[in-house]
């Protein structure tokens, strides 16, 4: 089985990070450089009725990309939609998008897709989850029903998408009910912080000599390699100039993982408001 280069991104519907721009077009470019698999999008725009070139974005990605497109619509505006998509370069057998919206003031879907990899079906699910903790978790509770009664104990399932779990209060969730692990958790030698910064925070700590307590989100056990338990902080990817907060995940189950990291600088930084981020994985 070959590696399969997976990507989750947030594109801010086609929009540079500031707003101030259309980014599409750099955009397809740089994931063409990445020559993706299985690209798990949110806040895609399907309809634009204002910006010819921001209609349809699924389907523009995909054609540059000669992958398959499924999308989600999620909110509805008068002259526009956005929601998830999945672009894959394998068939997409099927595909269902579930309202998971908590309050009408935030429209939330998660799109389920079953591909075909090399005759062994993997299900797909993009999600964008809710601003608000309880509301997060009931959407968390919709998503943990819906697989449990669609997708079967034993086939492989990747899970990606915006958490919005700065805290990283779902992780352990996943771990325990669905046998899920983040990517960054396996990946060799993963480092999901923005250098600068950590070694700026690690000299001032050593200057003033003052000690530190762990936040939360370090102290969460999950499970590594071989089922050993490691502290494995999921990367920062917001905003994507200067990644601080920890809203992105890829989660999977029944794969190898060979490789993790978070797409930083340019052309990234400009293109969205979130660094992308991009794991290499292989069926056994």
């Amino acid at each position: 089985m070959s590696v399969i280069r997976v990507v989750s991104y947030n594109i801010h519907k086609g929009r540079s990070a500031m707003g101030a721009r259309d980014s599409l077009s750099e955009m397809r470019l740089g994931l063409y450089g990445l020559q993706p698999d299985l690209l798990f999008l949110q806040e895609v725009q399907g309809r634009n009725e204002q910006r010819i070139s921001l209609h349809a974005q699924h389907e523009s990605l995909g054609a540059a990309l000669s992958m398959d497109a499924a999308y989600g619509c999620n909110a509805i505006r008068p002259q526009t939609d956005h929601g998830n998509a999945l672009l894959s370069r394998f068939p997409i057998v099927h595909h269902e998008n579930q309202d998971i919206s908590d309050h009408r003031m935030e429209q939330r879907g998660l799109l389920h897709a079953q591909v075909d990899i090399d005759d062994v079906p993997v299900h797909c699910l993009v999600v964008h989850l809710g601003l608000f903790a309880k509301g997060r978790s009931r959407q968390v509770a919709a998503l943990v029903e819906r697989i449990k009664r669609l997708v079967p104990e034993g086939e492989p399932m990747l899970i990606a998408g915006d958490f919005n779990d700065w805290n990283n209060r779902l992780a352990p969730l996943f771990v325990k009910q669905l046998g899920l692990y983040e990517v960054f958790a396996f990946a060799p030698h993963a480092d999901t912080g923005p250098k600068l910064l950590r070694n700026s925070m690690q000299r001032l700590r050593s200057g003033l000599l003052v000690p530190t307590k762990k936040p939360l989100v370090q102290n969460v056990h999950e499970l590594g390699m071989h089922g050993g338990a490691r502290l494995a902080p999921p990367p920062r990817t917001f905003p994507a100039a200067f990644p601080w907060l920890r809203l992105d995940r890829i989660y999977q189950r029944g794969f190898a993982v060979r490789k993790a990291r978070v797409l930083q600088g340019q052309p990234w930084r400009q293109i969205s408001d979130h660094a992308p981020l991009y794991a290499e994985l292989e069926l056994p």
